[in-house]
């Protein structure tokens, strides 16, 4: 029986019986069918012949709880009557799909294009031939063992304030699964594995939920590779997958965040059968800087400056990370935490541009003072000794 006949023929069409008939039904109408139509009473007659061979073709399904279940879950995942070009043909006004069944299940010899690993392709292999094939375990390829792309890999680096700001190259050890050179990635000792019988080689078994639905589970016989070791080799235990360091120099963007993560396509674990390889994913944590912070794009600095410069105005001094220091015009009358932006001083962004540096103002109060210094406060106190900095604050707490 092959797979195109389970999605193309309505074998509940040929016996007459709805799709909900019991298996009692079943019996009884292939019973009658086949007194009509058997070959001893209507010898010479053709046409009888081929429709007792359709009614017996029919009851081998249908009769069989097994095979009536596949045949009953084909059909509804594919649609009643299959994949059928309309009345115009291959792509006629009527057709449901613009493709021959021919193609689909391997007919025709060398059409189609793949699709990549688990794609619906034509006479190349990978077509709805394998699936059914691994589904029904029968027709189809079958035995093909499908790549397997590798696991993916997760690391840690850390990095200097300034490395995360700047960019940087830094090496990093990993240890991953790769192929077992002791048995060449097979698992066996001999290099001769044998294909899962359970899975066919394919690595994934199918399961029926209900509705005409199906769901792929990896195959837990063989753990999902497809092959079975006879012999399994003493360092890898017959998995083909043993353990391996190696080291690599891993560019880290600039302007990178404490926690980020990290992803870089294809540098995990090697895939297995030609599969593609993992992803390695690195979480990035940044050292804190004795100096700057980190507000998004921008850097923030404290710079401390003098009463006469907060109250005066002036110029000031500011560093910068990596760079020369710039100086801000302090305007006369600055308050304690006031922030003032030097433009472009900031970390890196994606674009290329670079962030601000946020510099905040804190009036620096001297501990110790000189005669002259102190007579010059004292002075400065009298003159001003009408003034009541906390007054507005008294006036709204009673307001509250």
């Amino acid at each position: 029986m092959s797979t195109k006949d389970f999605v193309e023929k309505d074998y509940y069409k040929v016996l007459g019986v709805p799709k909900d008939a019991t298996d009692a039904e079943v019996k009884k109408a292939y019973r009658k069918l086949a007194r009509e139509y058997h070959p001893d009473a209507n010898k010479g007659d053709a046409k009888a012949e081929g429709r007792f061979k359709e009614i017996s073709e029919a009851n081998d399904v249908l009769g069989d709880p097994k095979k009536r279940k596949e045949y009953d879950e084909a059909r509804a995942l594919f649609g009643s009557g299959g994949f059928r070009p309309g009345p115009g043909g291959p792509g006629g006004a009527g057709g449901n799909f613009n493709f021959d069944l021919g193609d689909l299940f391997g007919g025709a010899p060398g059409g189609g294009q793949t699709t990549g690993a688990g794609g619906f392709g034509g006479g190349g292999g990978g077509g709805l031939g394998d699936v059914f094939g691994g589904l029904f375990n029968r027709g189809g390829t079958g035995t093909r063992v499908q790549p397997r792309r590798g696991q993916d890999i997760e690391s840690e680096v850390t990095l200097s304030f300034t490395e995360a700001v700047d960019g940087a190259t830094v090496p990093l050890r990993m240890s991953s699964q790769a192929p077992c050179k002791a048995c060449s990635g097979t698992g066996d000792k001999n290099g001769t594995p044998r294909v899962c019988p359970t899975c066919v080689g394919t690595g994934q078994v199918s399961r029926g939920t209900g509705g005409g639905f199906s769901l792929t589970d990896p195959c837990v016989d063989c753990k999902g590779r497809g092959l079975i070791a006879q012999d399994p080799c003493e360092v890898c235990k017959g998995s083909g997958r043993a353990k391996s360091s190696r080291t690599m120099q891993v560019r880290i963007p600039a302007g990178v965040s404490d926690g980020q993560r990290i992803r870089l396509r294809g540098k995990g674990s090697p895939g297995e059968r030609g599969g593609p390889a993992g992803d390695l994913y690195v979480v990035v944590h940044v050292d804190a800087h004795p100096v700057f912070g980190r507000k998004g794009d921008n850097l923030t600095v404290t710079v401390p400056v003098t009463f006469p410069e907060a109250a005066l105005g002036g110029e000031v001094k500011v560093p910068t990370l990596g760079g020369p220091p710039v100086t801000l015009k302090l305007p006369a009358g600055t308050p304690n935490g006031r922030t003032m932006r030097a433009r472009g001083k900031g970390a890196v962004r994606k674009d290329g541009t670079r962030g601000d540096l946020l510099v905040t103002v804190e009036v620096s109060v001297p501990t110790g003072l000189g005669t002259d210094a102190q007579d010059a406060l004292e002075a400065y106190r009298k003159s001003t000794a009408g003034e009541d900095p906390r007054a507005e604050l008294f006036q709204a707490a009673k307001g509250a």
